[in-house]
């Protein structure tokens, strides 16, 4: 094994790889492109066993090789960037016959390294020391600056000779191991270079030969346990951080960095010393500027205006510290004609924008280390960060159109003034929001209820930080097509000033517009969307820019609690939790841009993200404020079986479903075996069960009666199971029941979403069957009951589905709405913090990939899931169960083999239809390996009756213990309670601040005016509206319990019969009666606010009665709550 090469050790891996590497260094003198050639060959036949060792190798260009291991993240990015810097320039060789010395010199350098990062992790050498870079001989006509790189890089030699013996030692080793014998060129320690003796034979790089090498670490990577794949990753990535380039090399990688962000820079050319200057039309990212304080490595130029001064440092230097000398060179620019400042100084700054990299990617684990650090010196408050790229001459020129102070003091005198009712909430989250950016907030989170508008406010809040210019263009990022449809609806149709919509106002791109326009101000985004642009471009190049947008607005930011299939869009699809979560983060920290995250509840992962909420309004406020309806205590159906669990005995005949056939065969039991409550239809088929439940809602739910029903089950076959139970069931207490007044609607039925739009719009279905499907973002107002027949194991989760059923519905009068429980789900649930997420099987099956392959609508989805179908069908050929063989053939008319080859060369269309009408052959190919036999699951015939239909009173267990403790309560507090005692002994003074706080009292004890109404019609066998402040005194003093609507109609009567009023005043004595009887109290406060503000507010209607008004107001309390007999 010759020591005479920079790659000898590639070798003991390929000696194709050494080959190429050694022609490289061999062509340097005399032919640099061909050097350049041969170094690309070498990178891309690096990537091929890269991607033959996962078992991902596919064939095709350098280029989706290199894509198809950053979407598995088996290359660490800085490792990306390595060989695309390399194709790149390999590229340029191979179509345009361009190449230097000195960029042949770099590509050494490169290729070295990426050869060394391949050895440490695929060589199992770690700590593997190649010794120093052995610089080529300079070629005759070599320039002054490739004669001193190379002499610097021969001192870097010969001061370094005991790594240079390590490295022969090493050698000698490896060689003996392998039965070869070194032959080492003569060094000179004082003129040290390569010298080869012999021209090294050409080797191939396509053909069989290769292939079948390749197909031979597939197939062993294809037997490897999953647990050696990640060691690889892990090793990969323990390689990547001990790359280290020098100082030339690490500014050409720079420079390509530079030049993907849309700059023209060139090290070795661009430089002030060679005579660039900046150019009108062009941006220039011109190299060692000389400033008062020492030399810029680069100044950024738009046009001839100067916006950016960077410190470059080599590859393994802390950058962020740097900062401070690009700051001493913004300090020490000198004027010249050459060029015109963008304004300033800001003190002692005259460039604005400052930069410090090492050419090392953006890793949050060793941050000060990595990424581009930057920093706004316009503002002192402006702290140094790192972004994961470098900006583009549009996003620097942009920035500069920002006045972070002009705009705050914008927005502090702009008024609250909309084309729609701003809510007082909606008004304080605004302010929370524009008070964290003047604070200089990056990322926050603003947590309200589902149903309180969040829409609304983001169209309110975008509105503001647009025209006050505080940002230029905003992402709306939301996690599904519907809610992207629905969201640009409200952005199109929402007039907001002088009867524009917002769309009318600001440019707006929609879900179908890929990449925004320069005049765009917002794009509708879905973060599935984002992944694919940001992670999955096949270069840095075709990213989007860090700076495409300058705030990021995340609706329903929690999503990533749950990951069901049903939920995910054609898209794209996400595999699991952490994979869902790490995608959708990195995504974010991609854009150099504030993030606001929106949401009804926080999860641990959004907390983490977005900081905790700024801003809080919860569904209990949402509910004390009359925004959002109220549910009565649950109530829980409990059977024998829910009870006790099924058990079935040691020796006990057992029916087992074949999950794959759907055969039904009998088995014995071994054991005694138990399943609870909650295995019920996931891991025991309970048809008994679902009968009995179904038969107990059809004695609560009439489906003719106004008001819809959502069912949620447990998975797709337990739905079906449930819509055929509660239509038995309806029929046999309802007589005949149409077919389409219960249907199941999860992500398996046709024109799903034209089902979800009857469901909330048309008469038919009365009753939805649901999964996960309807958990989110799908507003059907006339819900009334939600039924659970599945376990979950998440409050978000939970939260998410009660809030599907909490917005108001006048069309039918819906006061309340009905929880049913047939799980035990709502008490199991008390322990479960907001922040606890549902754990999700991160496997995905063919059955899954065939679906989302057939529902893709573009094809760059389809071709993601295309190659991961190929891959996940190439490892399981070996493994495919004979019979499973069989029916594949008999269903596809080909084999599997013939089937991938399919896969890998139709077009979409053909593809798309050869499974149209084979679509079963996912569930084949899930076929369990080792020719084991298919899951099976046990059916469960054992009777079941209902035992107990209870409410869920909290601690009490029947309604008069609920009474008597709200009883006990209420008399032991009222001296304590400063508003309760005001409710009991001045009515007439009461506040919609008094009021307010007395319900979020009662409401953290349970005492909701919902669970108090309730409790009262069980007690007592009659339902009546009394009001909160009704029960409260009826519980103090005794008063009767009467229905509001009528307490306010008398003491409106008394009112008007009390004096002689003019029509204008009884017209508005009325107006307010209809708001009290929607409010309770309605205060001077009150009367500044909807629906009165529009008509002068308190101050006109004030003059309207003389003066007088707070006096009445204050009369009406007082007649409302007086007895009478």
């Amino acid at each position: 094994m010759p020591f005479d090469s920079n790659f000898w050790f590639l070798e003991l891996h390929d000696e194709r790889l050494a080959r190429l590497g050694r022609l490289a260094e061999r062509y340097f003198q005399d032919d640099p492109a061909t050097s350049i050639v041969k170094l690309r060959q070498l990178a891309e036949l690096l990537s091929r066993i890269t991607a033959a060792r996962h078992a991902l190798y596919e064939g095709g260009t350098f280029d989706e090789t290199l894509r198809r291991l950053r979407l598995e993240r088996v290359l660490p990015r800085g490792v990306a960037d390595l060989f695309h810097a390399v194709r790149k320039l390999g590229n340029a060789a191979v179509h345009d016959a361009k190449g230097t010395h000195r960029d042949a010199l770099t590509a050494l350098k490169l290729a070295r390294q990426l050869s060394i990062w391949f050895h440490r992790t695929y060589g199992n050498a770690p700590d593997f020391d190649p010794g120093p870079f052995l610089p080529p001989r300079e070629p005759a006509d070599a320039t002054a600056a490739l004669v001193a790189e190379i002499a610097e890089l021969r001192r870097v030699v010969a001061e370094s000779q005991e790594a240079l013996s390590r490295a022969r030692r090493e050698a000698e080793e490896l060689a003996r191991a392998r039965a070869v014998q070194p032959i080492y060129s003569t060094v000179d320690p004082r003129y040290i270079s390569l010298a080869l003796s012999e021209e090294p034979k050409e080797p191939e790089i396509e053909g069989a030969e290769v292939e079948a090498r390749l197909a031979e670490l597939q197939a062993a990577a294809e037997q490897a346990p999953a647990s050696e794949a990640l060691g690889l990753i892990q090793r990969g990535e323990e390689a990547a951080s001990r790359i280290d380039l020098d100082e030339a090399a690490t500014r050409e990688l720079i420079d390509q960095q530079l030049r993907d962000a849309e700059w023209e820079v060139d090290t070795k050319t661009l430089r002030y010393s060679s005579g660039t200057r900046p150019v009108k039309g062009r941006n220039l990212a011109i190299a060692e500027w000389p400033t008062a304080d020492g030399v810029a490595d680069y100044a950024l130029f738009v046009g001839t205006k100067l916006v950016g001064v960077v410190e470059a440092k080599r590859k393994r230097k802390n950058v962020s510290a740097a900062i401070d000398q690009a700051e001493r060179y913004s300090k020490g620019f000198l004027a010249s004609p050459d060029f015109e400042f963008a304004g300033g100084p800001w003190g002692d700054y005259k460039v604005p924008f400052v930069f410090a990299a090492n050419g090392r990617p953006y890793l949050k684990q060793i941050e000060t280390e990595s990424g581009v650090w930057f920093r706004d010196t316009r503002r002192a408050a402006n702290l140094r960060r790192a972004l994961v790229a470098w900006p583009t001459p549009d996003g620097l020129s942009n920035r500069l159109e920002v006045d972070q102070d002009a705009s705050a003091a914008a927005l502090k005198a702009m008024p609250f003034e909309f084309g729609f009712p701003l809510r007082d909430y909606q008004r304080k989250a605004i302010q929370a929001v524009e008070s964290a950016l003047e604070e200089d907030r990056r990322a926050m989170l603003l947590a309200m209820a589902t149903g309180t508008g969040k829409t609304k406010l983001a169209i309110a809040l975008l509105y503001r930080l647009l025209a006050t210019k505080r940002f230029r263009r905003i992402c709306f990022v939301v996690d599904r097509s519907a809610l992207g449809h629905q969201a640009a609806g409200e952005f199109s149709t929402t007039k907001v000033v002088s009867g524009k919509a917002f769309a009318d106002i600001f440019g707006l791109k929609k879900l179908g517009d890929v990449t925004p326009e320069s005049e765009t101000r917002v794009h509708i985004c879905t973060i599935q969307s984002l992944v694919k642009r940001v992670l999955y471009a096949a270069d840095p190049s075709e990213a989007p820019p860090i700076d495409q947008y300058d705030l990021v607005v995340v609706d329903e930011c929690h999503r990533g609690y749950l990951l069901d299939r049903e939920m995910s869009d054609a898209e794209l699809s996400f595999r699991g939790q952490d994979d869902y979560i790490s995608k959708y983060r990195r995504v974010l920290e991609y854009f150099d841009a504030v993030k606001i995250g929106l949401t009804a509840t926080p999860a641990l992962h959004t907390t983490e993200i977005f900081g905790s909420p700024i801003f809080k309004y919860s569904y209990r406020d949402a509910v004390i404020d009359g925004y959002l309806i109220d549910h009565e205590p649950p109530v829980r159906i409990e059977t024998a079986l829910a009870r006790s669990g099924i058990v079935f005995e040691r020796g006990e005949q057992v029916p087992l479903l074949n999950t794959r056939s759907g055969e039904i065969d009998l088995a014995q039991a071994p054991d005694e075996i138990r399943f609870e409550v909650d295995q019920f239809n996931r891991q025991v088929i309970t048809p008994e069960f679902n009968r009995v439940v179904a038969e107990e809602l059809a004695e609560h739910i009439d489906p003719a009666l106004p008001g819809k029903t959502l069912v949620f089950a447990v998975n797709d076959a337990h739905a079906d199971i449930v819509v055929d139970a509660i239509k038995t069931a309806f029929a046999k207490k309802y007589g005949e029941i149409d077919d389409a007044a219960v249907k199941k609607i999860t992500g398996s039925v046709d024109r799903v979403q034209e089902l979800i739009r009857s469901f909330r719009n048309d008469h038919y279905p009365r009753i939805a069957v649901t999964v996960d499907l309807l958990t989110t973002g799908v507003d059907v107002p006339s819900i009334t009951n939600l039924v659970f027949i599945r376990r979950v194991n998440s409050r978000i989760l939970y939260d998410q589905m009660i809030g599907r059923a909490t917005r108001p519905c006048p069309e039918i009068e819906k006061e309340v709405f009905r929880i049913f429980d047939a799980v035990d789900l709502y008490s199991k649930l008390q322990d479960l913090t907001e922040m606890k997420p549902v754990v999700v099987n991160a496997s995905t099956t063919f059955e899954q990939l065939v679906k989302e392959l057939l529902g893709a609508e573009e094809d760059t989805h389809h071709n993601v899931i295309r190659q991961q179908l190929a891959v996940k069908l190439r490892r399981r050929l070996k493994k495919l169960p004979d019979e499973a063989r069989a029916q594949f053939e008999a269903i596809a008319g080909e084999s599997p083999e013939e089937a991938l080859k399919r896969i890998l060369e139709s077009d979409v269309a053909e593809l798309r239809e050869w499974l149209v009408g084979r679509s079963a052959l996912g569930q084949i190919l899930d076929w369990e390996s080792n020719g084991s036999t298919p899951r099976f699951i046990p059916i469960s015939h054992h009777p079941d009756e209902v035992v107990a239909v209870t409410r869920g009173y909290g601690e009490a267990t029947r309604p008069e213990d609920f009474i008597d403790g709200f009883v006990a309560f209420i008399n032991s507090n009222i001296n304590r309670i400063e508003a309760l005692k005001v409710v009991v002994q001045r009515p007439r003074d009461l506040t919609r601040a008094d009021l307010k706080e007395l319900r979020r009292e009662l409401d953290s004890r349970g005492y909701s005016e919902a669970n108090l109404r309730r409790a009262y019609a069980d007690a007592k066998n009659a339902d009546m509206a009394a009001s909160i402040i009704g029960y409260i005194r009826q519980a103090a003093l005794g008063d009767p319990l009467l229905p509001y609507e009528d307490r306010v109609r008398a003491a409106l009567q008394r009112i008007l019969a009390s004096r002689a009023w003019t029509d204008p005043q009884k017209k508005w004595l009325k107006r307010i009666g209809e708001q009290i009887e929607k409010e309770i109290v309605v205060d001077r406060a009150a009367l500044d606010k909807e629906p009165f503000d529009a008509d002068g507010g308190f101050r006109r209607l004030n003059k309207v009665f003389g003066g007088e008004l707070e006096a009445i107001l204050a009369g009406f309390n007082e007649e409302l709550w007086k007895k009478t007999g």
